[in-house]
């Protein structure tokens, strides 16, 4: 095997079969990596924008990448989504337009896979189609778990909960406050307002586009008041 597809299909088996449930197999992981191209995205470049009509879908294996959608001069940041994230592949399967825009926000690593190569190949790999679906259903899950946290919150509630969930394993939190308003539909001032209080309670600390958790304890406490 090609040491190349071989790394890649590594990935995608310990990225898409996940041992909770239905372990991808070694053989539909090449499939998969074979079916596709490995594409490099560059900080503020784009997979796909918005309307473009959805000819295929996109696995993140390294990097981050912006949703947005435009509302006239305008810009909603949808979510932020990072390795192991798929995207564009429900508007491709239905074979319409993508409802959002997806641009790297660092470099990122892909793999594109065209609707022509990647259904074949799921109807005729049962275990791979259900780790697909699995996986789809995981991530539209955590996206419901977010809206309902969120939903009758205050701003300072929201704040503290998102930087639960987008902290990195060294607590750190790589969004700048003009994103954490964006993505939150939030004031820049009231997000402010509401870091200044977390820092001050000593549950965070704040430099430079960058934050970094210092107590999870408190900020659940914060985010579940």
């Amino acid at each position: 095997m090609d040491a190349t597809l071989d790394q890649h299909a590594a990935w995608l088996a310990k990225s898409l079969g996940r041992t909770d449930y239905l372990p991808l197999r070694p053989e539909d992981a090449v499939a998969l990596a074979d079916a596709g191209a490995v594409v490099d995205k560059y900080k503020g470049t784009h997979l796909f924008r918005e309307g473009d009509l959805a000819d295929a879908c996109f696995i993140i294996e390294e990097g981050e990448v912006e949703l947005y959608r435009n509302n006239g001069a305008e810009k909603s940041v949808v979510a932020r989504i990072g390795s192991g994230s798929v995207v564009g592949d429900i508007a491709m399967f239905q074979e319409r337009p993508y409802l959002s825009s997806a641009r790297a926000i660092r470099n990122t690593t892909v793999l594109r896979l065209e609707r022509d190569r990647l259904v074949p190949l799921l109807l005729a790999r049962p275990v791979l189609a259900m780790r697909w679906l699995v996986n789809g259903l995981s991530q539209l899950e955590a996206t419901q778990q977010r809206i309902i946290r969120l939903m009758n919150r205050t701003v300072l509630e929201q704040v503290a909960g998102l930087l639960l969930d987008e902290q990195d394993s060294y607590g750190d939190v790589l969004l700048s406050q003009a994103a954490i308003a964006e993505l939150l539909g939030a004031s820049r001032q009231s997000v402010n307002e509401a870091l200044a209080q977390l820092r001050s309670e000593g549950a965070i600390e704040t430099g430079y586009r960058r934050i970094t958790v210092v107590s999870e304890d408190r900020l659940a406490r914060t985010s579940s008041t």
